[in-house]
């Protein structure tokens, strides 16, 4: 009955593209890496997968981009400016959604193992919020500021890539932002354990991966609230309640997700 979800991120950085430059004075010189865009392949070609076996590919989709199986079926993504836009914003929400399963599962699972001893997450704010040294609306205010200082140097920076690891751009700590490529910031700060410094087969992996584990984490929150408003709990304790007595305790008999079928209660 639970959608319980496993998820695996790496922010790590994109696959690259390299430009070679002849180094003035030098007999052989060492092309320098420049990572220039997206182009992690999640398969191109008449043998590359689909999200449906034999369906017909949109022309805009070309197995270029992570998790790329060729699904558009409202060409979203037909104009290359937007289609350059949905990754992003598709991205990002991956990483939030992973971020908040973990979020959900991990103390879920802590406090039923009595390490921990927290709310569950839809209880969480409004005990946040009651045990607050803030009132509620000035840390709304701060979050607000801090938010959109964030998201306007993305945007800013996905306008003119790698703009934000211009010297000026940040109080003499922009080298910390210097990204591979739109989404892909690495450095020390976001690739602290180098992922992005692999082979660029890893780096595409990696990629992929991230890509599956997110769209895996949205649906998986999802279903998280889905539940939480059929049954009034958890993740952790409707998986629990379903394994004890699966017959019984599912989504047929939760009186919710199949309504007006009153023999199927339990």
């Amino acid at each position: 009955m639970a959608a319980f979800a496993l998820y695996t991120s790496s922010l790590t950085a994109s696959k690259a593209t390299f430009a070679g430059k002849n180094v003035k004075g030098a007999s052989k010189a060492r092309p320098q890496a420049i990572r220039t865009g997206v182009v992690a392949k999640a398969g191109a070609g008449p043998d590359r997968p689909l999200w449906l076996p034999g369906s017909k590919v949109p022309e805009h989709l070309k197995g270029e981009l992570p998790g790329d199986y060729g699904f558009d079926p409202l060409k979203l993504g037909a104009n290359p400016q937007a289609l350059r836009w949905y990754q992003q914003a598709e991205l990002v929400h991956c990483r939030y959604a992973m971020t908040a399963v973990a979020g959900i599962l991990i103390p879920s699972l802590l406090t039923k193992a009595h390490i921990l001893n927290v709310p569950e997450f839809f209880d969480a704010g409004k005990v946040s919020i009651q045990n607050s040294f803030a009132p509620f609306s000035t840390l709304l205010v701060v979050q607000f500021f801090l938010f959109g200082w964030v998201e306007g140097k993305r945007w800013m920076d996905f306008r003119k890539p790698n703009s934000q690891a211009e010297p000026g751009s940040f109080l003499g700590l922009e080298g910390a932002f210097k990204q591979q490529a739109n989404g892909y910031p690495g450095g020390i700060l976001f690739d602290p354990l180098g992922f992005s410094r692999g082979s660029e087969e890893s780096l595409a992996e990696y990629k992929v991966k991230e890509v599956k584990n997110g769209r895996l984490a949205m649906l998986a929150f999802l279903g998280f609230n889905a539940q939480y408003l059929a049954t009034g709990k958890g993740p952790v304790d409707n998986l629990i309640d379903h394994l004890a007595n699966p017959a019984a305790i599912n989504f047929t008999t939760n009186g919710v997700s199949l309504p007006g079928i009153p023999f199927m209660q339990p």
